[in-house]
């Protein structure tokens, strides 16, 4: 009796949760490497839509999104959203520069009278800004341009292939 209790204090158990980790523990690394590497950077970039407002009342949101949603008199094709996006890709290619610290995207919605608002977006780079100024009116889901710029984008929309 005596012997079998000096084997089984001499032989410590080992533990099946660390032998399964030993085993598999540089899977499990190269896993959140990759994670890491491909998914973080994607779910931290930056682009005109991570800049839209987030303080806004239902009025001032849905002139907003008719405003960024509007594809021209024939709903198909391009959006002003896209429109602006590409305007900036044009005039910075191949730059991040959403990420740039002298980046600065301002938009200001303010109510013009009862259903009518004035949307600006105000974009500043290290090169200079671009400010674009329309009015939306929600009740008849129309948009006007305020400056020669904003009056581009629109043209842009409305006459896409």
């Amino acid at each position: 009796m005596g012997k079998e209790n000096r084997k089984r204090e001499e032989k410590p158990k080992k533990s099946d949760f660390k032998a399964f980790l030993k085993k598999r523990a540089p899977i499990y690394l190269g896993i959140i490497a990759l994670l890491i590497i491909f998914v973080v950077p994607e779910l931290t970039k930056h682009n005109l839509q991570s800049s839209f407002p987030d303080k806004l009342n239902d009025n001032e949101k849905k002139a907003f999104d008719i405003l960024m949603s509007y594809k021209g008199p024939n709903e198909k094709g391009l959006s002003v959203m896209d429109a602006i996006s590409n305007k900036i890709d044009e005039e910075y290619p191949n730059e991040k520069i959403y990420d740039n610290k002298k980046t600065k995207i301002n938009f200001i919605v303010s109510n013009i009278k009862s259903d009518n608002f004035q949307i600006s977006l105000n974009f500043t780079s290290y090169k200079g800004e671009m400010n674009y100024s329309w009015n939306v009116d929600v009740e008849a889901s129309e948009i006007k341009s305020n400056n020669p710029e904003s009056k581009h984008i629109i043209d842009l929309v409305d006459y896409y292939d």
